[in-house]
């Protein structure tokens, strides 16, 4: 069921820009799908099991509007139809309580925002990891 594909919920232009121009660098930028916020993330998600293809990871910023990471992530591990993909929050907040909140609704991991290109990179090989054939995430 899984396509290879990678969701990502982020509100802000800039840093989808920066994670695209990544994936680009490293020849993935096909299969990002964005998403502005978390109610859309839903929608995109309920769309695509429609079709039998759910990503292979899912990627969300914590501060959104109208749905943040946060109250995303529990909808997405409260679903029985999504509960079993990886999510990652993905923020510029390095705050212990946010990350250890994610981790006990069920993020798989909690990683800061790249501040340079190189991390960037980074960032984006390890998204991709995830849609490795046999990946064990």
């Amino acid at each position: 069921m899984e396509t290879g594909k990678i969701f990502m919920a982020e509100d802000d232009a800039e840093d989808r820009s920066i994670i695209l121009e990544a994936m680009e660098h490293i020849q993935a930028s096909h299969i990002m799908f964005f998403a502005e916020n978390g109610v859309l993330l839903l929608d995109l998600l309920n769309k695509h099991y429609q079709n039998n293809e759910l990503p292979c990871l899912i990627v969300l910023d914590l501060n959104m509007p109208k749905m943040n990471g946060t109250e995303t992530l529990s909808h997405i591990k409260n679903d029985e139809r999504f509960r079993n993909i990886p999510v990652i929050i993905y923020s510029t907040s390095i705050n212990p309580f946010e990350k250890d909140k994610c981790m006990r609704l069920g993020a798989h991991s909690y990683i800061t925002k790249p501040i340079s290109f190189t991390d960037g990179i980074a960032t984006a090989k390890t998204f991709c990891e995830f849609c490795r054939p046999g990946s064990a995430n």
